[in-house]
């Protein structure tokens, strides 16, 4: 079985949600951005990840806007179901940008990042990264792989919307290069369903096939 959730911030609550207890060690949790278990590096923080990491089902999570970008890069990258992530630990990993995963036999585009609206109240490399957006070299790779994959796969990862989506779900909508670059895929690749975090809102949008999480958790597969 295959979960997705929204946003955490480092919120450890949602682990003990009673769905995921019944996960067993074939299943997997994905998060869509904003995990916020990489931030200080502090004692407290490595005892949370060690325990996120030994529970029976993989952890996996894409990069939103609130990562400690500097942390999360020192991790080594691994395969992981046919693509690069970087392993946190023995059942947690970071799903990287651009990458393309089989999942129960399910293909799975992962591209993490966002801008941050509050990027000016925050401090660069202490509480705010610049490699939040993501570059043209990461964009560029992510369609060179969807199209190995003949611009076809079964679920789409990210954090930020579609530009379209953005403004179904929020009154706020802001155009920036990466929810535009999430528009122009979604008009040219194949895809049964879209997750995506950063609004904090639990909303299916039917029309475009994309589903807006934050707290809900959904299986998938």
């Amino acid at each position: 079985m295959v979960f997705v959730t929204g946003d955490m911030h480092g919120e450890y609550e949602r682990f003990e949600n009673k769905r995921l207890k019944k996960l067993s060690e074939n299943d997997c949790l994905i998060v869509c951005g904003d995990f916020g278990f990489l931030w200080n590096n502090s004692a407290k923080e490595q005892h949370t990840l060690k325990k996120i990491s030994e529970k029976k089902f993989k952890t996996l999570f894409i990069d939103g806007t609130h990562e400690n970008f500097s942390l999360l890069s020192s991790y080594p990258v691994v395969e992981l179901y046919g693509g690069r992530a970087r392993q946190i630990g023995k059942n947690l990993y970071y799903l990287m940008r651009g990458e393309i995963y089989t999942i129960e036999e399910h293909t799975f585009f992962a591209f993490g990042g966002g801008d941050s609206s509050d990027k000016d109240l925050r401090k660069e490399n202490g509480t705010w990264w610049k490699e939040e957006m993501p570059s043209m070299i990461e964009m560029r790779y992510g369609i060179e792989n969807l199209d190995k994959n003949d611009r076809k796969v079964d679920f789409v990862i990210t954090h930020e919307p579609t530009l379209t989506d953005m403004a179904h779900v929020s009154r706020h909508c802001r155009v920036d290069p990466l929810a535009t670059y999430f528009d122009e895929l979604a008009h040219n690749i194949t895809f049964k369903k879209w997750y995506f975090g950063c609004l904090h809102e639990n909303k299916k949008l039917r029309h475009t096939h994309s589903h807006a999480l934050f707290t809900d958790i959904v299986r998938i597969i």
